[in-house]
């Protein structure tokens, strides 16, 4: 997956950002399932996809609190 900067993901709509934060969650859990068996090729690539996921999280309560 590529990696998301803010502002990339503050341009999508509420449905895109649960879209997205659904495949990153779904990619982090493949990642972390792999590493524990096997090793992963790119570790970085786990930290990436958690961090990725906290943006999408950060920028979704912001637009919840904007919205109240």
């Amino acid at each position: 997956m590529v990696i998301l900067r803010s502002k990339e993901i503050r341009e999508l709509s509420p449905s895109d950002l649960q879209t997205k934060l659904n495949e990153l969650h779904a990619e982090y859990d493949t990642l972390v399932g792999k590493g524990a068996v096997s090793g992963v090729d790119n570790p970085g690539k786990i930290r990436e996809t958690r961090r990725t996921i906290a943006r999408v999280l950060t920028i979704m309560n912001e637009n919840k609190q904007q919205g109240e």
